[in-house]
């Protein structure tokens, strides 16, 4: 195969994913029709049979393809941290910021309700997403405290634990706030939940006299 029938191969799969999840979301599973799915990819119905087989696996294959966007956004923004200077609680703030958007994307609302809705029928899913975007994400996050521990600037015994209640303090709010996924938090709003978030762990974790 030339390189640039590859390339228009992997574009097609691009954009029958895409229409996928827009179908899904909007649909729901049991609802969406692949007619649904190639009409709104500008392909074949036949197109979509032949890259995905059936349904199901594409499905889980559109599954697949958020989160590994999903992953690669929060990995970039938790990286930030890298560069946490002398004003940790600005660089705390920045990470916490950009994650907060990352949760608050609306496609990211749409995969979480898609998960509670079909985890019954695919509970391998939620282990994809689990495994392959949640831990990830913690653990990038973990290795980042525990750099800063060593360094002086916090007082945590196990990084882990502080990845995990700093991730609770920024998302926790935001389920209730935004009406699980059907109000948009301005701005604003998600930069004071994030504030608060980081002002709160640093009083919980600031490094001992």
């Amino acid at each position: 195969m030339s390189p640039q029938l590859d390339r228009g191969r992997i574009d097609k799969r691009k954009d029958i994913l895409d229409a996928a999840f827009s179908v899904f979301a909007r649909e729901g599973y049991p609802q969406a029709h692949v007619d649904q799915i190639a009409a709104e990819a500008g392909v074949a119905k036949a197109t979509v049979y032949n890259h995905f087989g059936d349904k199901e696996n594409l499905f889980r294959e559109t599954i697949a393809a958020l989160s590994e966007r999903a992953l690669a956004r929060n990995l970039a923004a938790v990286a930030l941290l890298a560069k946490a200077g002398d004003n940790l609680p600005a660089a705390l703030t920045n990470v916490g910021i950009h994650l907060v958007d990352c949760y608050c994307d609306p496609q990211s609302w749409a995969l979480r309700r898609l998960l509670y809705a079909e985890t019954p029928q695919f509970p391998d899913l939620l282990e994809l997403t689990q495994v392959g975007v949640a831990e990830p994400v913690a653990q990038a996050l973990a290795d980042r405290l525990a750099r800063l521990a060593l360094e002086g600037h916090i007082d945590i015994s196990d990084p882990a634990l502080a990845a995990e209640h700093l991730t609770a303090l920024l998302t926790g709010p935001l389920e209730a706030r935004s009406r699980f996924g059907t109000r948009c938090i301005p701005r604003l709003e998600r930069k004071a939940i994030t504030e608060s978030a980081v002002a709160t762990f640093l009083s919980a974790f600031a490094p001992r006299p």
